[in-house]
């Protein structure tokens, strides 16, 4: 009898439910955090590749360009190759070199910056500012030092940032090369009609560009208006901060801020309170309203 009973036994269709999802989703986390594992193991491979997938993107319809006016795909991808190096050097050196060049002028400015600032808290009654003064103003001196080895400490698991960028620059001359074909394959094994495939990689790839063309316009448009504004008020080192204000708007959320603060703190110490103030603004416009516009 009792046998008959534990042999009538069925579990509720809800509860079976929720234990195959359960277990859907303990394979799913497993999975994620394989993939993780893996792409942590392989990432001096992994990171060139994509950031050659990218760059292949971004700069594979000027190759196509190139093809069509009779220059071979491959020179056409050397070429190409070696106009993104040349970007590349050039705003390393504008960033970096300038930063390094001029890194007296701007701690000068931003401890003048902190001296007004702590000024200002003295008159409200705020006495406990001098320890962060003084904190900055040892940090002040180290921003060069941070900002080259952040590049380095950015690229993780990495033996060589030397090896990285040769790899990178390899994988990205064999995507402007073989784009045409990649392409094809690609959409060959997507697991839906090719047709459809094509539209969906050809939408990605257009939104990358689309999104650092608009980038790059937004960084102009913030730099010549941000920077403009810093020389016409006679700020000091107005062109460092175009410059600054040009990268930071590649950092998401908070490249812009970081930037405008930047321009802020040289105005406050370098022109003074009512030239800060109109950066201020400038930086907020820029940033917000016109911006959208």
């Amino acid at each position: 009898m009792a046998s008959e009973r534990t042999a009538g036994f069925s579990a509720p269709t809800w509860l079976t439910q929720l234990g195959f999802s359960s277990w859907l989703l303990v394979g799913f986390v497993l999975v994620i955090v394989g993939l993780i594992w893996l792409l942590g193991e392989t990432s001096t491979i992994v990171m060139p590749v994509v950031l050659a997938a990218v760059l292949g993107a971004v700069a594979g319809p000027a190759v196509g360009w190139l093809e069509q006016h009779r220059i071979p795909r491959l020179g056409g991808a050397i070429l190409v190759l070696l106009g993104l190096v040349a970007i590349g050097v050039l705003i390393f050196c504008l960033v970096f070199g300038g930063i390094s060049a001029q890194s007296g002028d701007i701690s000068t400015k931003m401890n003048g910056a902190l001296d007004k600032i702590q000024g200002w808290f003295a008159d409200l009654g705020v006495d406990n500012t001098q320890n962060a003064k003084q904190d900055v103003q040892r940090a002040t001196p180290e921003i060069r030092t941070t900002l080259l080895s952040g590049v380095a400490a950015g690229v993780q698991g990495l033996k060589s940032i030397l090896f990285f960028l040769a790899f990178a620059a390899l994988s990205t001359l064999f995507v402007l090369k073989d784009a045409p074909v990649m392409h094809r394959f690609i959409n060959r094994h997507m697991g839906v009609p090719e047709p459809t495939a094509n539209i969906v990689t050809s939408n990605i790839a257009k939104s990358l560009r689309s999104y650092f063309l608009a980038v790059t316009i937004i960084a102009l448009f913030n730099a010549v208006l941000i920077g403009g504004a810093a020389w016409i008020l006679g700020v000091p080192l107005a062109g460092t901060i175009a410059v600054v204000t040009f990268v930071g708007a590649y950092v998401p959320f908070v490249g812009a801020w970081v930037a405008g603060g930047f321009a802020v703190l040289i105005a406050l110490g370098g022109a003074g309170t009512s030239e800060a103030l109109i950066m201020a603004v400038v930086a907020l416009l820029a940033n917000g309203i016109l911006q959208q516009m």
